[in-house]
């Protein structure tokens, strides 16, 4: 048995590497050739510090002087010391270039098919080649390359990791050079070289109440982390996704949303339109206009938000506002294409 552990660095570039049952970190890492910095190895001197952000592990001798109580509270580990118990990622304060490696892989994946998901947006299914699949963390994203040219375009993961069939939700501009790629030329067999995994944000150590806001496309980072809970069944605290878009017609993937109802336990969603006409029974306005209940409490939840700069601070200025100061906050502000 293996455990699969991935390791997140400051500079948005993941590696990956298998564990044994009970191996120390460390010697993990080293194995597969990535070379965590390290001084002493005794539990001392801290330099191979990180942060266990999901996962089950152990440490075996942690000094004072190294890790604070609070340190160790806040899942504060020294690579030297921990005893990998899980599947699990890692972060390190530092960059992926300081343990000799590149951090990322380019695949070439083929093009499954592209689905129209609403009136503006498109699913885009590729295959990997050969017989494994891409490792990433459901929330982060790839680099494609559109055939035919030199540009390359981000998208995140709308599934979650362990298949071969990967997918995108792709906002279709009027004339971009991946949306007119789509549009007219896109044909199954089509073969697409992608950068992978890159990012920061993906679903951390769960242990208190999720709310997860999209905006437009940024719901493709949460399909992959919804993904993975229904895989587990749940995350064992409530999930509350709040979806904003333009208008009713920009909505999309709403009955895999419903889905997860049933299969993600205590997870709700709800669609809330800037603009509606009368037929629109749901939430109206933007998403900081329906956060009232989360002013109310002091009770600890994560924050994790992805959508285009404008909705990333909104948010962000409702929180400062708020005076809510039990929250924890992860995001992704992707800068839309307007080409």
């Amino acid at each position: 048995m293996m455990y699969k552990v991935a390791l997140n660095f400051a500079d948005g570039k993941t590696l990956f590497c298998p564990v044994l049952p009970n191996e120390i970190l460390l010697d993990a890492a080293l194995k597969s050739g990535i070379k965590i910095p390290l001084d002493c190895r005794e539990g001392v001197c801290a330099t191979c510090q990180g942060r266990c952000e999901s996962g089950s592990y152990t440490q075996d001798y942690v000094d004072e002087e190294a890790l604070s109580e609070q340190d160790l509270a806040e899942r504060r580990i020294l690579s030297c010391q921990t005893r990998v118990q899980s599947d699990a990622s890692f972060y390190f304060d530092f960059d992926s270039s300081l343990c000799n490696s590149e951090g990322t892989t380019e695949i070439i994946t083929t093009v499954k098919e592209v689905v129209h998901v609403s009136a503006g947006t498109a699913i885009l299914r590729t295959t990997v080649e050969g017989d494994t699949s891409l490792n990433y963390l459901p929330g982060q994203y790839a680099r494609l390359q559109i055939p035919g040219t030199e540009h390359r375009r981000s998208y995140s993961f709308a599934c979650a990791p362990g298949t071969q069939t990967l997918e995108f939700l792709v906002r279709l501009l009027p004339d971009g050079v991946m949306s007119n790629y789509l549009r007219e030329h896109c044909k199954p067999g089509d073969t697409i070289a992608m950068e992978a995994p890159l990012g920061a944000f993906y679903l951390r150590h769960i242990d208190r109440p999720i709310v997860m806001m999209a905006g437009g496309t940024g719901l493709s980072a949460f399909l992959g982390m919804l993904d993975q809970l229904a895989e587990k069944g749940g995350a064992g605290f409530p999930v509350h996704l709040y979806y904003g878009v333009r208008t009713e017609q920009d909505l999309c993937e709403l009955p895999r949303l419903a889905a997860y109802t049933r299969t993600v336990e205590k997870f709700e969603f709800t669609p809330v339109l800037s603009e509606s006409d009368g037929d629109w029974q749901g939430k109206c306005g933007f998403i900081t206009d329906h956060l009232a209940l989360y002013e109310a409490t002091d009770m600890p939840f994560d924050m994790y938000i992805c959508g285009p700069p404008p909705m990333v601070e909104s948010i962000k200025q409702w929180h400062q506002k708020s005076g809510q100061t039990s929250a924890r906050i992860y995001l992704e502000k992707f800068t839309e294409s307007n080409t």
